[in-house]
């Protein structure tokens, strides 16, 4: 196949990874590019020896490219319907949306054959988050296949997410939004803050995560840390908590908590208060063997390998304090969503939480994002959230 696009060739031995079908090429696997490319340009890859590898999107960056397609392709307006309708496919397959659920991730990057994409949907409204300028130089594409395969949409709004590049505006790109968004999640509904919240406006992985925090809630008093807009707290509030706390130290969040426990019900108000403050400072002074609950779900402590040895000792004070709090046979729900911090090393930081604290600690259950945020099985990068469900005696 004849497609004239712009051509990189690999050094010799870095075609490895690619052959692996890892969807990512560093700067330094380069040997060089046959012409003069930009930023967010398609470009074809190919290996020392002449053989073509992948096609994908060029940025002057440490990933040089984000490939879309290890097979040579037109990447046209058909193209991208394509991979979009697998995508749509894939949800439809998960049973997404249904009668109690219609908030949830779209696309999700690398997991859906989209590197540098992330879409979700919140009932008729569409959040697109764009991480390369690639995928940001084909919106008219994107949203136009959205249009015409999803044809409830109501508005789409787009976020700049690419490091580095300032050129773009954050807004709606089609349609009248609601002025208050409300989707539903396991029969929860919830406000969306689209326009100001963080990442799209919701945390959609942790909704299998909170559907077991409801399931354990009943008749416990339950701690919700880093609570953002409340998701944890509103499933223990529905499924019969004594008492549910929810702390952030952000304004704005605790803001969105109470207008969530509102739209929940009014007789859930007497059960809930908010907190905003520093979370560190709430696990010292909050009491001991109060909370039969305790949910801990911060925000990336090692968002690069180079702090990487200071978020799992994070992760480990943190976990420590909340084991030495809560209440003999209590359940604690703790994640982490840094990319540098493996499976292995959250455990390990775990475990040691565990040492120090002199408590029992067993294992109920490990955690992670909820089906609609697949996996690259050839990009295990893409498994960022970790969790485990304890037991603490």
């Amino acid at each position: 196949m004849m497609n004239n696009l712009n051509r990189i060739i690999l050094k010799q031995g870095k075609e490895k990874s690619v052959l692996r079908r890892h969807p990512w090429i560093f700067s330094g696997a380069i040997a060089r590019k046959e012409q003069q490319l930009h930023d967010g340009d398609v470009v074809e890859v190919y290996g020392s020896q002449g053989d073509y590898l992948a096609t994908g999107f060029y940025h002057n960056n440490t990933i040089a490219v984000r490939i879309f397609s290890f097979n040579q392709c037109l990447p046209d307006h058909k193209f991208w319907q394509g991979k979009l309708k697998d995508a749509i496919d894939y949800r439809k397959s998960l049973s997404l949306p249904n009668f109690t659920t219609n908030m949830f991730r779209l696309i999700n990057g690398e997991g859906d054959g989209f590197s540098g994409l992330v879409v979700d949907m919140f009932d008729s409204h569409v959040v697109m988050q764009f991480h390369s300028m690639g995928m940001y130089n084909i919106r008219d594409i994107l949203i136009d296949n959205i249009k015409n395969l999803i044809p409830n949409v109501k508005a789409i709004y787009i976020k700049n997410a690419i490091e580095n590049v300032d050129s773009f505006q954050d807004g709606w790109v089609f349609g009248t939004p609601d002025e208050r968004i409300i989707a539903s999640e396991n029969g929860v509904r919830f406000v969306v803050d689209v326009e100001n919240g963080q990442k799209t406006g919701f945390f959609l992985d942790q909704r299998d995560s909170r559907a077991l925090v409801g399931t354990l809630s009943e008749g416990r008093n339950v701690l919700n840390m880093f609570c953002y807009s409340g998701g944890f707290s509103l499933y223990a509030l529905k499924n019969g908590a004594k008492h549910v706390d929810s702390v952030d130290i952000s304004r704005k969040a605790i803001s969105l908590v109470d207008e969530n426990v509102d739209l929940l019900g009014k007789e859930y108000s007497d059960k809930h208060k908010s907190h905003c403050e520093d979370v560190f400072a709430f696990l010292d002074k909050m009491p001991d063997d109060y909370y039969d609950l305790i949910v801990l779900d911060p925000p990336a402590f090692a968002k690069h390998h180079r702090v990487k040895e200071q978020g799992i000792k994070g992760y480990r004070n943190i976990n420590k304090k909340a084991m030495e709090k809560i209440k003999h046979g209590g359940f604690l729900f703790t994640f982490s969503c840094s990319q540098a911090v493996g499976r292995d090393d959250f455990q390990t930081a775990i475990f040691s939480a565990a040492a120090i604290s002199g408590k029992e600690v067993r294992i109920v259950q490990h955690l992670q994002q909820s089906p609609d945020h697949p996996i690259n099985i050839y990009h295990p990068e893409g498994e960022y959230l970790k969790g485990l469900l304890l037991q603490v005696r």
